[in-house]
């Protein structure tokens, strides 16, 4: 399997300031690299690519030895492919009819990732084997202590570094890690996700919902008043802003760990796990409508796109995916369409049958049961419907 391990940095003082150079340095060369593109096409007609990029970096980087120069090439290219990367991500999006996104120029706080290939090419992961302290080696920037918390396996393909506020944490991309198997369960179950629950199984077992964001509600909201207070440009306003950016990664990191922790229960405890095919993207989108044709309940519809959001179901799922995979757990994604009006008992769907957020009653046979229960039994038994179709075909 291919995975990624993330580790935290704990460089110097004269490294972090290296590295905080290294990524603006990168950054000016990703955007010359896109005006480049613009203007060839804008002015002549010519599409530039990455290979025609490439090629003149070696020229860049002799006419600029104390700028570009004194980084790695390998690094650099990488910074190229990630623009190449996103121009062909456009012209897919374009010729699928999708919303576009052209490419745009990355301002100082919009870009924070800086990538190394992992053979002889300026990085280099436990670049002191004998050192009792693990430390990544950067080419200009010097051998960064790193704060090892768990083991890395399978081969290290990729070394990226990211700064995240004040604080810097590299991220190892790693191929061939061995799968770590659980032992056979024989149970299965089917989960519904939710907001008062971050999921309910078939089983009746609800996981709670620690709604980090509106935990930290107030502090975020008095934060960002300082914020709106400052000057523009001021020393005040800079503080200010990275002390939002410091609630912001508080509140991110504990939405992460609570995911892990549910989605390492999940699979330790089945051995088959159904879930909702949700469109995420589709069902938190703004409700506020346009001019000719107004949304309705924008208020609600506000207050719960916010509440999905901050319960985190896209990487609850990617981590459960991640987990299952690892495991040797069978993950299946079903169509979620009317699995919350539908009776686990009879089949009966109809929309008087959810009486309240949390009570359902079937209309037909009369059959009582806690709403994301009985969705949860719904979404199981299509998952085992879709195994055994595909098992017999």
């Amino acid at each position: 399997m291919r995975r990624s391990f993330k580790f935290l940095l704990r460089p110097t003082a004269k490294q972090s300031a290296a590295l905080t150079q290294c990524l603006e340095d990168h950054r000016q060369l990703y955007n010359a690299a896109l005006e480049h593109r613009r203007t060839a096409y804008g002015k002549a007609g010519v599409t530039i690519r990455y290979g025609d990029q490439s090629a003149e970096l070696k020229e860049i980087r002799k006419e600029d030895p104390d700028g570009q120069g004194r980084w790695s090439a390998g690094s650099q290219q990488q910074t190229l492919r990630r623009l190449d990367k996103a121009f062909a991500a456009f012209f897919r999006r374009a010729k699928a009819r999708q919303k576009a996104g052209y490419p745009r120029f990355k301002g100082r706080g919009w870009f924070d990732t800086m990538q190394w290939p992992a053979v002889k090419n300026g990085a280099r992961w436990d670049s002191r084997p004998h050192d009792p302290v693990t430390r990544l080696y950067l080419l200009g920037i010097g051998h960064v202590r790193v704060h090892q918390h768990r083991r890395v396996s399978g081969t290290v393909k990729t070394i990226s570094v990211k700064r995240e506020g004040a604080r810097w944490f590299v991220v190892l991309s790693c191929d061939d890690v061995p799968a770590e198997p659980l032992p056979a369960t024989g149970a299965v179950a089917g989960i519904d996700m939710g907001v008062a629950s971050l999921a309910t199984t078939s089983d009746g077992e609800h996981i709670d919902n620690q709604r980090h964001l509106a935990a930290s509600a107030d502090r975020l909201a008095a934060a960002q008043r300082d914020l709106a207070r400052r000057k523009r440009g001021s020393k005040r306003r800079r503080e200010a802003v990275a002390r939002v950016a410091a609630l912001h990664a508080k509140v991110r990191r504990q939405r992460l760990d609570s995911a892990h922790k549910a989605a390492l229960a999940l699979t330790r405890a089945y051995g088959v796990i159904v879930h909702e095919d949700l469109r995420i993207t589709n069902m938190t989108r703004s409700a506020s409508g346009t001019i000719e044709h107004p949304g309705r309940n924008v208020a609600q519809k506000a207050g719960l796109n916010l509440s999905i959001l901050d319960a985190g179901w896209g990487m609850f799922l990617t981590i459960l995916s991640h987990k299952a995979e690892s495991a040797g757990r069978e993950l299946i994604a079903v169509d979620p369409r009317n699995t919350s009006r539908t009776c686990s008992r009879c089949g009966h769907c109809a929309k008087e049958n959810r009486v309240t957020q949390a009570a359902f009653r079937c209309t037909a046979c009369g059959h009582a049961a806690h709403a994301d229960v009985n969705a949860a039994k719904n979404i199981l038994r299509a998952g085992l419907a879709l195994r055994d179709a595909a098992q017999a075909a």
